[in-house]
């Protein structure tokens, strides 16, 4: 089955849905279904990509209240997303890419190296939040040097992985 990235009111349905994974709401009709959630997935992907670029023009420009606020939303919607990720394929299983040809290599180069950084980001980024939290902010800095594109390559990639299994053909 194809999930369309239509539906623009998906996004905020997220909070009520998921006390509603796979069951009815209040009216006896099912908010979101578990096979709603690789489309959740991707929002939540692009959400976090977008707030991470944010974050970092904010910082750029030297506000730091702001950046603040929006790398802890980007922190948040991931981890919302491994939320979300984990219950998707605990209940669904992996989906397998059937595409053939020139895509077939493309799609696992980005699938292997997405998955590689996506177990690298999680210790990088609660340790650069925890060095900024602290106040050791020289530190922080070098680490973020490092943690904000893998974070980013793992957000875009992620959201990539997701078009290609379930958007193309």
């Amino acid at each position: 089955m194809k999930h369309g990235v239509n539906g623009g009111n998906l996004l905020w349905k997220i909070p009520e849905a998921c006390r509603h994974i796979g069951g009815p709401d209040r009216k006896g009709e099912n908010v979101l279904e578990i096979s709603d959630l690789p489309t959740v997935n991707a929002t939540l992907n692009s959400i976090s990509a977008i707030l991470l670029v944010v974050g970092y023009v904010l910082i750029r420009q030297r506000k730091i209240a702001a950046h603040k606020k929006c790398m802890l939303a980007a922190f948040t919607v991931s981890v919302l997303f491994l939320i979300s990720y984990v219950i998707y394929h605990v209940n669904a299983g992996s989906t397998q890419f059937t595409q053939q040809g020139w895509v077939r290599p493309v799609y696992f180069t980005i699938l292997i190296s997405h998955i590689i950084l996506a177990f690298v980001i999680v210790p990088l980024a609660l340790r650069t939040l925890y060095l900024a939290w602290r106040e050791k902010f020289d530190k922080h800095r070098r680490i973020a040097k490092i943690t904000f594109p893998i974070w980013l390559y793992v957000s875009v990639t992620g959201v990539l992985i997701y078009l290609m299994l379930y958007q193309m053909g």
